[in-house]
């Protein structure tokens, strides 16, 4: 059992960016608010047979790395976990946990360290899923992130991850819902940035009376935001009033416009997101001649930019409403030649479902957090077995995009171990500075 006297050595930082170290036991110790190398003591809020978790309170040694937080919610906050370390240190953390996660989970180390992929620190989330909430017993409205560990919403007057337009925006967000009769029935507002337009979608448990869509119009004509109304699930959400430019993002190197609605799956970091296709199109090296396939390719981010360059690409998506944004993208974009697009359940994948789609050159591969296990084990099980599909072949190349190290080093391993593969690159994403989120992109080639 941890001593309140003892102090303790962090040794390194896990994902949930907790500071672990070990007390005079031998017992892990799950450290809140410590960075690798120093020394501090604890308190200890849980207690387990093999580990405890505690929170820092008192330093002996601090940490080079350490810097003051930006933020004045940091701690309190859910949103950042990180603001106390140096934006390279964290860079550098979620570099070494790709790394732990290839190598102990897939067994799997990578020939080449690709060059972290970072961008602008602050200001940087264009998306953002703020909670509300009417407190009737301190008489006003919370608009937010969750408080860390809580949900309840934090008490937020700006936030620095946010772009600054929106940041200043919550104060009048609270003035906004208060003033409203459904003020108790308005439990979310997501956030969607454009480079026009800023889209804000009201989730709303019963229909709005004409003085509440007063007070919204009279919002948006006064912040210049365009209102999306969410009366049930994510397919009712509809634009409050039409006109005005449409919510679009660019990808400026490939000449490409992406019109998509703020509940669409985007790329939270859009500067991050422009450079990641960029180094994933360069790391896949499309020929002309070569056909590609785009595994889970949402509204065509990768897949566009790739019929650029090849002569014919798939993208392969679950949700159908993205399929048909996705054709939508291609015309608009003059590339509904090159590009075509087909939905099914990409998480059930038979390999003879796989060979199904034809032989293609390479793969892109950018799957949500679960990964792309059935894609993996059904090109395991061709490679075990050529007879399954005579005349198939698997691609000389994919270039995968992760989002959770765990699931791609899983699925690394069964590319490397059992489909014959070579991981011959793989480096951090920084998408989400002062967040342990760790996104990152690898690269397997036939053996």
């Amino acid at each position: 059992m941890t001593s309140a006297e003892e102090w303790l050595a962090v040794e390194s930082l896990d994902l949930e960016a907790q500071g672990v170290a070990h007390d005079a036991e031998g017992k892990v110790v799950f450290i809140d608010g410590a960075l690798p190398g120093e020394r501090v003591r604890v308190a200890v809020q849980r207690r387990k047979n093999n580990w405890e978790q505690a929170t820092a309170v008192a330093w002996q040694r601090e940490s080079s790395q350490r810097v003051r937080p930006q933020c004045p919610h940091f701690g309190h906050c859910g949103g950042c976990k990180m603001q106390h370390l140096h934006v390279a240190a964290q860079i550098a953390v979620k570099q070494r946990a790709l790394e732990d996660a290839l190598w102990h989970l897939g067994k799997v180390e990578a020939e080449r360290l690709l060059r972290p992929i970072e961008g602008p620190a602050w200001g940087y989330r264009y998306r953002a899923r703020l909670s509300v909430r009417w407190v009737a017993k301190k008489g006003k409205v919370l608009v937010g992130f969750h408080e860390r560990k809580s949900s309840f919403v934090a008490d937020m007057e700006r936030c620095e991850v946010l772009p600054p337009h929106l940041s200043a925006m919550l104060l009048p967000l609270r003035e906004l819902v208060a003033g409203m009769q459904q003020r108790d029935r308005l439990p979310q507002i997501e956030v969607a940035v454009g480079d026009v337009v800023t889209a804000l979608v009201l989730r709303h448990l019963e229909p709005l009376s004409e003085h509440d869509l007063a007070r919204l119009r009279e919002f948006a004509a006064a912040h210049g935001v365009q209102w999306w109304l969410q009366p049930k699930g994510p397919d009712s959400v509809h634009r409050l009033d039409e006109g005005g430019p449409e919510l679009a993002y660019t990808l400026p190197e490939f000449g490409i416009v992406m019109p998509f609605k703020p509940t669409d799956f985007t790329q939270v970091n859009h500067q991050i997101n422009a450079v990641l296709v960029s180094r994933a199109l360069r790391l896949l090296d499309v020929g002309p001649q070569e056909r590609v396939i785009d595994w889970f390719c949402g509204l065509g981010n990768f897949t566009l930019p790739i019929a650029r360059g090849a002569r014919e690409v798939l993208g392969i998506e679950g949700s159908e409403a993205l399929v048909q944004r996705s054709r939508e993208n291609a015309l608009r974009n003059g590339l509904a030649g090159r590009a075509s697009f087909a939905a099914r359940n990409l998480f059930e994948l038979p390999a003879a479902d796989l060979a199904g789609y034809g032989t293609a050159d390479k793969w892109l591969v950018d799957p949500p957090r679960e990964g792309a296990f059935a894609l993996a084990k059904a090109l395991a099980e061709l490679h075990a077995e050529p007879a399954l599909a005579p005349g198939w072949r698997p691609p000389a190349r994919i270039v995968y995009v992760s989002c959770n190290p765990a699931t791609l080093a899983r699925d690394a391993g069964l590319l490397v171990h059992q489909a014959g593969y070579r991981c011959v690159a793989a480096g951090a994403v920084n998408m989400f500075p002062h967040t342990a989120h760790v996104e990152s992109i690898a690269v397997f080639e036939r053996a």
